[in-house]
């Protein structure tokens, strides 16, 4: 059967693919040059015709990633930071002490370290709510309340959090809502097309894909004046990409769509294995029927991602153990690239971590499913 034309605007994947094509002057090669410079020459009027004049404050690398990221999200403009914890620290000091945020109680660990270490002292005002339930959120809103900070899925609990409904309740108070989508990524969830404000991104993850780049964004679905703060706050604190960093997580997006879409597929039948397993007391995956975020997590979503958790039938050491006996999952912290990986959280957090200390994160990468499923019975077959 013949494949149709798309006749209106061009796919994701196609989208994904040119966002590293474009061409810088006459050379027309396929793959975008490295532009390393820090610095760039003014003309002998005194203006910079070429549209930069400094790394720190813009680079052509840096310029098509963002580009690529406003594409890939729908939205009005894109950031590119040093990594996700300096996407979100950006996020976060651009508001101002004195400010309320609402943050997802289950948002990933070192977002609320980084609030509760940092920017409380620093003065603002933070409250953790089960972002899950519609009426924690609402009752979590204050009149200072400037920010709705959510994570759907979330890690490591894969919990589902109703973009547009937290968005109607943010947008009545006067505040924003930001949502993290590392792990659906634009391929699989468009948080801003739900009412989200903003996106929120560990560049380092799926969108490089090679467990080999730092990096973060923030997307914005208006460039307004809160934007406006974070735009200024990039290029005055400098928590940016390289040039070469920008280059790489480029390099990674043009084959987004395929891998994700593997990745998701994987994931989803390694939980359903694992959901029938014996030693396996729960698996926390929003694909599976039993998951109650499964309905909202359809609604909102085309797919889960290739990360999720689940519980072993046994305490802390015995699921370790099963991680020790694992071999083709890699031991791990991180997602996204092309190795699987396996990490207890609860030890990667700490003393302070919510996490249950029976609970193993899978990261699914891009080996055959089949060998994935083997090298899970095994090691739970084992105990």
């Amino acid at each position: 059967m013949p494949i149709k034309p798309h006749r209106k605007r061009i796919s994701l994947a196609t989208r994904a693919v040119r966002a590293a094509s474009a061409l810088y002057g006459d050379e027309r090669s396929i793959a975008p040059p490295i532009f390393l410079s820090t610095t760039f020459e003014r003309d002998p009027e005194g203006e910079y015709s070429g549209g930069f004049i400094y790394s720190r404050e813009d680079n052509p690398n840096r310029r098509q990633l963002e580009h690529a990221l406003t594409d890939l999200e729908d939205g009005a403009d894109a950031a590119a930071f040093a990594s996700g914890s300096a996407a979100a620290m950006t996020l976060f000091q651009a508001l101002r002490p004195g400010d309320h945020v609402v943050v997802a109680e289950d948002s990933y660990y070192s977002i609320r370290v980084m609030l509760d270490e940092v920017f409380v002292p620093w003065g603002l005002s933070v409250t953790y709510a089960d972002c899950a339930d519609l009426n924690a959120v609402e009752a979590a809103l204050a009149p200072e309340t400037r920010l709705v900070f959510i994570e759907t899925p979330s890690n490591p609990l894969l919990r589902i959090t109703d973009i547009t409904g937290v968005a109607a309740l943010a947008h009545a108070a006067g505040a924003i809502v930001a949502c993290d989508n590392t792990l659906p990524t634009p391929v699989l969830q468009q948080p801003l097309a739900h009412g989200a404000d903003l996106v929120v991104h560990a560049t380092t993850k799926y969108l490089a894909g090679n467990h080999d780049v730092m990096g973060g964004a923030l997307v914005t679905a208006r460039a307004d004046d809160f934007w406006k703060r974070v735009r200024a706050q990039q290029k005055l604190c400098g928590a940016i990409p390289s040039p070469f960093a920008s280059w790489l997580t480029l390099r990674g997006i043009t084959s987004l769509v395929q891998r994700v879409r593997w990745q998701n597929e994987s994931a989803l039948a390694l939980a359903e294995f694992l959901a029938t397993h014996p030693a396996v007391r729960e698996v926390l995956h929003p694909g599976l029927p039993t998951h109650p975020g499964h309905a909202l997590a359809a609604q909102q979503s085309s797919g889960s991602g290739g990360l999720f958790s689940f519980r072993v039938n046994g305490d802390a050491d015995d699921t370790l153990r099963v991680a020790a006996r694992l071999r083709l999952f890699r031991r791990a912290t991180s997602f996204g690239g092309p190795d699987s990986l396996v990490e207890h959280r609860a030890s990667v957090e700490g003393t302070a971590s919510k996490t249950p200390g029976d609970l193993l994160r899978l990261a699914a990468g891009l080996e055959d499913a089949g060998d994935l499923i083997a090298d899970l019975q095994q090691a739970l077959d084992a105990g």
